[in-house]
């Protein structure tokens, strides 16, 4: 594939995933506090960054939130920003490290990218909110209880959907991993 035909389908995909964490969001808000539980913004813009690279990810991290709240409300503009810091850092974090950290394993590698990102895109949000969004009424026990307790149903869902949808659109020969160049 040349170098303008990966770049269109990774335009095309990321479009995709940006609607898809738009309208995935409608769903889960049907159940009360099922966005924060299961964090279904969380997962297009997780896998963007995975398969269409750090820029593509970051994009994607920045437009879904500020679209979402803009189109749906949701997030809520108390939370918006917070959210736009963590999924921006998901995004870039996880296309920088599928990209270059490599281990024997590209399962390996799927799960190194993804967990890192999901920790960098947690503690910089946190701090965040620490230092700018909540000065003075955030604490460690919030941002522990918000970003891993209540979230462990949707950190377990992105551990598990995410690379098992990577490695199926692998193996059909759909897409693959961004490498080093």
């Amino acid at each position: 594939m040349t170098t303008g035909n990966i770049k269109t389908k990774n335009m095309v995909l990321t479009g995709i995933l940006i609607a898809l964490g738009i309208v995935l969001p409608l769903a889960f808000h049907a159940i009360p506090n099922a966005g924060s539980i299961f964090l279904p913004m969380h997962l297009p813009v997780l896998f963007c960054g995975l398969v269409c690279g750090w820029s593509y990810g970051l994009l994607a991290g920045l437009a879904t939130p500020l679209l979402s709240s803009i189109l749906t409300g949701m997030p809520p503009a108390p939370i918006l920003p917070g959210m736009l810091v963590e999924l921006a850092v998901y995004g870039l974090v996880a296309g920088l490290l599928i990209r270059f950290v490599k281990s024997r394993s590209q399962t390996a590698t799927v799960f190194i990218a993804l967990i890192g990102a999901m920790l960098a895109g947690r503690v910089l949000a946190g701090l965040v909110n620490a230092l700018i969004f909540n000065l003075g009424t955030y604490s460690l026990q919030i941002w522990l209880s918000a970003f891993f307790i209540t979230a462990l149903p949707g950190i377990a869902l992105q551990l598990v959907l995410i690379p098992a949808l990577i490695f199926a659109l692998r193996k059909a020969k759909l897409i693959s991993l961004p490498t080093k160049q």
